[in-house]
């Protein structure tokens, strides 16, 4: 804007948008070119093989669409970011990428056909894929990245159970009124720390306790299932939960694997009783020390201190530790009425982790990154299970497993075949920056080329990935 006189004002051009004459005529034009990836990587990986031996007892006469096929293409398409089983058409309409993709009402038969049986084959399925996908990444030279803590590596994998709640905004089967006050279900579910990984869950009604031991000792069994033999007894296992996972019975059976071979350990929260106040108020001010940070400096205004000897944990598993972190609360802060007296926030846990294997104060920023598995329910509710789409609860509970499939195969993208910032991107960048751009397809010299746009900014990283996936060593027969 520039002033022609007092008073006066001169506004300078806009440039326009060039004019569009728009139509519904194109052809040789791909949408979601990028999700082909996914489709691949599922072959790849052996995922959709492994889901067609599963669900061959579905195709008796071997006519129509094989449902493994037909599952592998649903995981696609919420890996893709599709949100109902209608979404299936932006494979289907785009067939010379994608091949022949499954219409809506068979894709709804093959989830009615599911009751628990096919879930465990199903399961076993995934399991099968993600020894597969490790081995590649072994073979790769990435490997299964560590957690970290500390700005430390942490040894062997880390378990991450959370339970959240899923609103349902009409009446479906066995969901139920929340403790929050809403309606819908109350799902419990597992992540892999690591990878992002979709391990296990558990679709439950919206009145199902948070705390509830059996649930979490079903959640917590399926997910050790999912991890390769090699891995499942040879390396430290951690299980981290909130204070819903403090349940004796589940920490007793967290212990018990032991005897099985594998080398599990607990780092779970615990609620603050009147002991635990009791036991904070007589500890010394020379026992606190100060709390660390994700990146392993001093973390302001926080400390650490053990209270381990100093409240009864009589019938939890010999050797736990109880910690507890106070620090100056956040604005917008909820504050128990302890915390209010005090005018600190407190958080306790407790951990099997012995003395000699880490600090109070390593063991406590260790224990806070699982508020990680926030972040993988949040990502894992825009991969499907944000919301339901059917009246029945089993079909429901097979669409919440092939929604871990799904965010396995994101997992696995990012591990196999991507680098930098898009190694660690969460779903909706990846969708935004790859899975869903446009591109030509052409014919020439016997070959049917997919061609990204030459000013795509992430085109590089994409034609990449797929140089990578055809790289891939793949699974003898």
């Amino acid at each position: 804007m520039s002033v022609q006189a007092e008073g006066t004002f001169c506004v300078q051009g806009i440039g326009s948008r060039p004019k569009l004459h728009v139509s519904a005529d194109g052809a040789g034009v791909v949408g979601h070119a990028g999700a082909r990836l996914l489709a691949d990587l599922a072959d790849a990986t052996s995922l959709t093989a492994a889901f067609s031996t599963a669900l061959r007892p579905l195709r008796p006469r071997a006519t129509g669409h094989d449902p493994g096929r037909v599952a592998t293409d649903l995981a696609v398409m919420l890996a893709d970011g599709g949100e109902a089983i209608a979404d299936l058409a932006v494979l289907r309409n785009q067939g010379e990428v994608f091949g022949p993709v499954a219409s809506t009402p068979t894709a709804w038969r093959l989830l009615a056909e599911t009751d628990e049986s096919v879930l465990a084959r199903l399961r076993s399925a995934r399991a099968q894929a993600r020894e597969v996908a490790w081995l590649q990444a072994a073979e790769t030279g990435t490997g299964i990245p560590a957690a970290m803590a500390a700005g430390q590596e942490l040894s062997g994998l880390v378990l991450d159970l959370d339970a959240t709640l899923i609103t349902c905004h009409s009446q479906k089967e066995e969901a139920a009124p929340t403790y929050k006050g809403g309606f819908g279900f109350h799902p419990l579910v597992c992540f892999l720390a690591n990878t992002g990984e979709g391990m296990s869950g558990r679709l439950r009604p919206g009145n199902a306790g948070a705390n509830t031991a059996a649930d979490h000792i079903t959640v917590l069994d399926q997910a050790l299932t999912q991890i390769p033999d090699a891995q499942r007894h040879g390396v430290d296992i951690l299980v981290r939960a909130d204070s819903a996972g403090s349940a004796k019975a589940f920490l007793a059976h967290v212990r018990d694997l032991r005897t099985h071979g594998v080398h599990t350990f607990f780092s779970v929260g615990y609620a603050i009783t009147e002991p635990v106040r009791r036991a904070v108020r007589a500890l010394p001010r020379q026992v606190w020390h100060p709390a660390l940070n994700q990146d392993g400096t001093l973390r302001a205004g926080a400390e650490v201190a053990e209270l381990t000897g100093m409240v009864d944990l009589n019938g939890y598993p010999a050797g736990t530790r109880i910690i507890v972190r106070r620090e100056r609360p956040h604005p917008g802060a909820q504050l128990s009425l302890f915390d209010q007296d005090e005018g600190l926030r407190h958080q306790v846990f407790l951990t099997d982790t012995p003395f000699t294997s880490g600090s109070a104060q390593f063991l406590e920023v260790r224990h806070r990154g699982h508020a990680t598995v926030e972040d993988h329910i949040r990502m894992g509710k825009t991969t499907g299970f944000g919301r339901f789409p059917s009246r029945h609860f089993t079909i429901n509970s097979a669409w919440l497993e092939l929604s871990l499939a799904a965010i396995d195969l994101i997992a696995w993208t990012r591990v196999l075949l991507l680098d930098g910032e898009l190694a660690a991107a969460e779903p909706k960048k990846l969708r935004y920056r790859l899975l869903h751009v446009a591109a030509r397809l052409t014919r020439g010299g016997r070959r049917l080329r997919l061609r990204i746009s030459a000013t795509w900014p992430w085109r590089n990283e994409l034609v990449t990935a797929f140089h990578r996936l055809a790289a891939l060593p793949r699974p003898a027969g």
